[in-house]
């Protein structure tokens, strides 16, 4: 797995890792609004350029709440808790209330502070010294980086590091088949019909199955994976979560359409992945999965799964490169 995760591009890699060194003394702090999604794609940022961070989750005061980020002028009094001194060497922070922390730490650093925004921030991303935008949002710019997917903190250690604690998955006949559910939120739908189809296609399928359901699945159908599936592992949400692991142990990999964070997170491994279709959709997400059908590292589930390989995503590594890359400038 290690050898095959990371064999894209290794000399560029190497140059990079080199040139971490120069990065061992710097302060970052992770800023974001305490949602795990956006807050973990920028700590895979900062785990990838190898330095110290700490992580800052900011609420706004009023007026800045309602409208930012465009209102501007941030004020001190503007953030709780309170962004104080000694200001750090790089931000890396994401989401909207994220913007008007990273605009006040660039004044009162006067400029030092590195700052680069994940995700569209949808203003001017001259405001910032980099900003990394996934392929499926429109902003483009000097200062922006296109990824092709969500940065995320898949590595090759950290997926043989989290197979320690779960023996049990290991031990389950060959082809494993992980098997990550999301559920509805406001573009997709899980109804009891979905999950009946998908359950009777998982039942067919040669190999032993790993299932890990999410908050957003939902009683019912949990209930309906269950009844139909009596022997297979589905974790139960009460131990910890076997998701890395799943992820290291998998030969396949199948993925709910409405889940950005789980797919990038699947094609970052290598296993190939396919993409269990829900009901409904929203435009930036079909061209999420347009691109990566379109560059060969996902598939849509049909009842069928077939072997293939791809160059897994390495999109925290990316980013981490363009800012080592500037700032070594």
């Amino acid at each position: 797995m290690k050898q095959k995760l990371f064999s894209f591009n290794g000399l560029c890699l190497r140059l990079q890792d080199s040139m971490k060194n120069n990065f061992k003394d710097m302060h970052c702090w992770v800023i974001s609004e305490g949602m795990a999604g956006t807050e973990n794609q920028c700590i895979a940022v900062a785990e990838a350029l190898g330095v110290c961070f700490d992580v800052k989750r900011i609420k706004l005061r009023q007026p800045w709440k309602s409208l930012s980020p465009y209102l501007g002028f941030e004020q001190g009094y503007s953030f709780s808790p309170a962004l104080t001194l000694p200001w750090p060497d790089i931000v890396i922070a994401s989401g909207r209330k994220s913007i008007a922390a990273s605009r006040y730490i660039k004044k009162q650093s006067n400029g030092k502070t590195f700052t680069v925004q994940i995700q569209d921030p949808r203003i001017d991303p001259a405001q910032f010294d980099l900003v990394a935008v996934p392929h499926h949002d429109p902003t483009r710019g000097k200062n922006v980086i296109v990824t092709d997917a969500a940065p995320n903190r898949i590595t090759a250690d950290k997926l043989q590091d989290a197979t320690c604690n779960f023996e049990a998955l290991s031990c389950l006949q060959k082809p494993r088949i992980a098997v990550l559910i999301g559920g509805n939120s406001k573009a997709y739908t899980m109804t009891s019909e979905v999950t009946r189809r998908l359950a009777v296609q998982l039942k067919a399928l040669d190999g032993d199955l790993m299932i890990t359901p999410s908050r957003r699945t939902g009683d019912e159908n949990k209930e309906i994976l269950r009844a139909h599936l009596p022997n297979t592992y589905i974790w139960d949400g009460t131990d910890e979560n076997p998701y890395f692991a799943m992820l290291a142990l998998a030969d396949f990999i199948l993925v709910t359409a409405d889940s950005a964070s789980m797919l990038s997170d699947a094609c970052s491994t290598g296993a190939p992945t396919y993409m269990i279709p829900l009901e409904g959709g929203h435009p930036r997400l079909d061209k999420l999965h347009k691109h990566l059908i379109d560059k060969g590292v996902l598939r849509v589930f049909d009842s069928n799964l077939e072997t293939y390989t791809y160059e897994p995503l390495r999109d925290a590594q990316m980013v981490a490169g363009a800012i080592i890359e500037r700032i070594n400038l």
